[in-house]
């Protein structure tokens, strides 16, 4: 009788240790969204591509869309570039729940700092949002890819509520209107963490 009752306490153990362990499998992926890579037709299919490859390496929920011409209100025709914010709001506007989307472009993009109505940026990103951009337009000719895919996740991690990092190394580090990204190596410890809780993949921390 005594063996009877602990198979039977055992197996009810078990069975609500299963049913705890799905639950909270659900709820992970519930909460994981999926990255939207949106190229423009002017960025070239390889820099889309390794931009991709990167990503992955983080976050393997990605997905890239057909190139896009850019919609006629986001270009400021008096500087010759695209306006970032405009093309973020653009970009929102085609992402349901669930999912962020980054624009890639090889175009000039600016947006207003401060007092400077349109100031030239390597990319944009809300924190948190939908929505962001990269251009590859400032990068260093030498080794623009890698610069582009530094320029992504920085604007990645700014929509997944991460701010700007004291870090030098940290793909997070503030650009203060240079370009760094030669000095990034990773997301710092902290970041990786941050990010860590929002369902991204990292090797180690």
């Amino acid at each position: 009788m005594k063996n009877i009752l602990f198979y039977l306490l055992l197996t009810l153990f078990l069975i609500f240790s299963c049913s705890e362990k799905e639950k909270t499998v659900k709820e992970k992926k519930k909460n994981e969204i999926i990255i939207l890579i949106q190229p423009f037709k002017d960025v070239k299919q390889e820099s889309v591509k390794l931009v991709e490859e990167g990503i992955k390496k983080l976050y393997p929920n990605v997905k890239v869309l057909d190139a896009i011409d850019f919609p006629d209100n986001t270009y400021y025709k008096e500087r010759n570039r695209y306006r970032a914010d405009s093309i973020i709001k653009f970009l929102s506007s085609q992402t349901k729940e669930g999912f962020v989307t980054i624009g890639l472009t090889s175009k000039d993009i600016s947006a207003s700092r401060g007092n400077i109505k349109d100031f030239g940026i390597m990319g944009l990103g809300y924190t948190p949002g939908k929505a962001c951009v990269a251009s590859k337009f400032r990068l260093n000719k030498e080794n623009s890819d890698e610069q582009f895919f530094k320029i992504a996740i920085h604007e990645l991690g700014h929509t997944q509520g991460l701010a700007h990092c004291p870090e030098k190394k940290c793909f997070m580090r503030n650009a203060e209107g240079k370009n760094p990204t030669d000095e990034e190596t990773d997301f710092c410890r902290k970041c990786k963490t941050f990010l860590i809780n929002k369902n991204w993949k990292f090797n180690s921390i």
